[in-house]
């Protein structure tokens, strides 16, 4: 390979990587705007008398699959019952 192209591959591998930097930083500023703007959310509701504890465990409950979330639970409800606490 001659210098030149040589020269153009590593300019072309530091753009590269640089766009990669440069996007990566750029999702990560979003992830911390969209961060905010949950907690955000969650500082309404508790203004509103919500509890955001049980907020964010239904918003947890409600990403899992359903008969997954429900294995859980029956799990949960046998280990709560075992110890009194049902």
């Amino acid at each position: 390979m001659s210098k030149v192209a040589e020269k153009r591959a590593e300019q072309l591998a530091k753009d590269q990587l640089k766009s990669i930097i440069e996007r990566i930083e750029r999702l990560l500023e979003e992830k911390k705007a969209i961060g905010d703007d949950v907690r955000d959310v969650y500082a309404e509701a508790k203004g509103n008398g919500y509890d955001t504890k049980a907020l964010k465990t239904i918003v947890k409950l409600r990403q899992q699959d359903p008969i997954e979330r429900e294995a859980f639970e029956t799990i949960l409800e046998t280990y709560m019952r075992t110890l009194g606490m049902l």
